[in-house]
């Protein structure tokens, strides 16, 4: 059985004890999130659609981690005007286990 669940403004196909990285949560580590914007739920008979979400289907999640991602360097300038600027930016993360789907 599988998901298709919305959060952070990205989609994310998930099965049962998958681990993935979705933009961060406001939930402390070893903490259950779940997940109410469900898109799709595939099941062995078929697949069930929403419209836009599926009613009644949520996906329980662990949270393993909340960290950062490895550092970007951002360089802007502005050609012939002596202007230049060099930021850097790490973008913050939460790492979750799926452990169930429901219907």
């Amino acid at each position: 059985m599988y998901a298709v669940i919305e959060t952070g403004g990205k989609q994310y196909r998930v099965q049962e004890g998958d681990v993935i990285y979705i933009e961060k949560l406001n939930a402390e580590e070893n903490s259950t999130v779940t997940f109410e914007k469900v898109m799709t739920v595939g099941k062995d008979d078929g697949v069930v659609i929403g419209k836009p979400l599926v009613e009644g289907a949520k996906v329980t999640a662990k949270v393993l981690k909340n960290g950062k991602g490895k550092k970007i360097t951002v360089f802007t300038y502005r050609p012939k005007k002596n202007s230049k600027r060099k930021m850097g930016h790490r973008q913050p993360y939460t790492k979750v286990q799926v452990e169930s789907i429901t219907l």
